[in-house]
């Protein structure tokens, strides 16, 4: 497996720093995030993207996945087909930053659910929206990682396997984040559970008992069981951690992730 780190956590550290941390403190890769008024903006042109792909290159570090959206990303699991839209193009146009950077994943947060509606109406507007991106994510060769996530959607394995199956895509798949289900399951059940449908891993921890997100090797995660799993199944990808830090943080994070994996 290749450990990173993802600029979710990096606040705004310009791509410069990030590839500089990366190699300081050995990753293999990175997950890139793309927004608006970034110096890794979604609306660069595609010389501009594959300009940046090949920094990463020179650099040593590889672009594992990305995350892209707009200013105003919209809500996939909202009601209102005008927030729906927002989020589709969001989604649409990531793809294209990916294709373009040549990278073969990209992290999905839906969105948040809300009160209204019928669960039901929620996933059936969630399948449709992603079975009609499914020929683009083929056509830019991206996997797109669905992410379990505190939404209060998508809270078991099964239902996530579900979704998927039910999307019917290879293109559209799972983006495992293996604490953000700990306050009501385990993640080796989910690696079980999904098996082959898992496209890219994030890597967290938690501690039940305060009920929180904690450094990697601090909670209660059974990682020794969590690799079995992964191995198990034939995962063998990218493993971005999403622990937040100082860069004496993320340099530790680093030789954590790397115990983690040789379990």
């Amino acid at each position: 497996m290749k450990i990173g780190v993802t600029q979710i956590i990096l606040g705004n550290m310009s791509l410069d720093d990030t590839l500089s941390l990366c190699q300081e403190a050995g990753y293999d890769a990175v997950e890139l995030t793309f927004g608006e008024g970034k110096d890794t903006d979604i609306n660069m042109s595609d010389t501009e993207l594959q300009g940046i792909a090949a920094k990463c290159e020179a650099a040593g570090i590889e672009i594992g996945s990305i995350t892209a959206g707009y200013a105003d990303r919209g809500n996939l699991l909202s009601l209102d087909a005008m927030d729906r839209e927002k989020g589709a193009v969001s989604l649409a146009r990531g793809l294209e930053v990916a294709g373009a950077l040549g990278v073969g994943g990209i992290l999905l947060h839906p969105g948040q659910l809300t009160a209204d509606g019928t669960y039901q109406e929620v996933w059936d507007n969630l399948v449709g929206i992603l079975k009609d991106l499914a020929p683009s994510a083929e056509a830019h060769k991206v996997a797109i990682g669905l992410e379990n996530v505190w939404n209060k959607f998508l809270l078991s394995p099964k239902e996530m396997r579900d979704i998927v199956d039910e999307i019917d895509s290879e293109w559209v798949g799972t983006y495992l984040d293996t604490a953000n289900m700990m306050a009501y399951g385990y993640p080796e059940h989910w690696i079980r559970e999904l098996g082959h449908r898992i496209k890219r891993v994030h890597f967290k921890d938690f501690a039940r008992g305060a009920h929180q997100f904690v450094n990697l090797l601090d909670g209660d995660t059974d990682w020794k069981v969590v690799m079995e799993a992964f191995r198990a199944i034939g995962y063998d990808g990218y493993v971005i951690h999403e622990v937040g830090g100082d860069r004496a943080a993320q340099i530790d994070l680093a030789k954590r992730m790397r115990k983690i994996v040789s379990m």
